[in-house]
């Protein structure tokens, strides 16, 4: 139960996420190999550092949403910014209210990297992303092209993406477990 004496947990929780994202981007934007001020001009290449065949830090401004859909430049910056700060107003309200501990905990991470985010759109207008597991995973090929994840992400993506994940399964084991769950099986 996230319940009021549980309340500091999650806020810190969202607090640490936060931190982290921003810590991680500025040891990113303080990289000159990055070059990552200069390539805010999608004119200039952003840098990248090979560390394996499966991991690589690269630079990358993402403008859009989730996984770089809907790139938005100008007044859209600002639309997904209200968009953004709306949603976690909204994740927070529930978080305050939440009733178990899943439910707080996947809360707090959707909301800790949406705020990460909402920083870097509000600050550069695009979101730093540098996580990159595109590489062939373990050599794996289908055909001719490697196995890889194709996104380069960020600390507050994976705090987003973990959180929604265990968000839709406690909404969901939870709904099928309770009583009025089952009234309509």
């Amino acid at each position: 139960m996230a319940g009021p004496g549980n309340r500091s947990v999650w806020l810190a929780l969202i607090a640490f996420v936060v931190i982290a994202d921003q810590l991680t981007k500025w040891a990113i934007l303080s990289t000159p190999a990055f070059n990552a001020i200069d390539c805010l001009d999608v004119t200039v290449t952003c840098g990248r550092i090979e560390l394996s065949s499966v991991f690589d830090l690269s630079m990358l401004w993402n403008r859009g949403i989730s996984f770089g859909t809907l790139q938005s430049d100008g007044w859209m910056r600002w639309v997904l910014v209200l968009a953004t700060s709306g949603i976690a107003v909204a994740f927070v309200y529930w978080l305050l209210r939440a009733e178990r501990w899943l439910t707080a905990l996947s809360l707090s991470l959707v909301v800790g990297g949406a705020i990460g985010n909402l920083i870097d759109r509000i600050r550069f207008g695009a979101v730093v992303d540098f996580l990159d597991f595109s590489g062939p995973w373990f050599g794996a090929h289908i055909g001719s092209w490697p196995v890889g994840f194709p996104w380069v992400f960020n600390i507050a993506d994976a705090a987003i993406t973990v959180g929604a994940v265990l968000l839709f399964l406690d909404q969901f084991l939870m709904s099928r477990s309770s009583p009025e769950g089952k009234q309509g099986a």
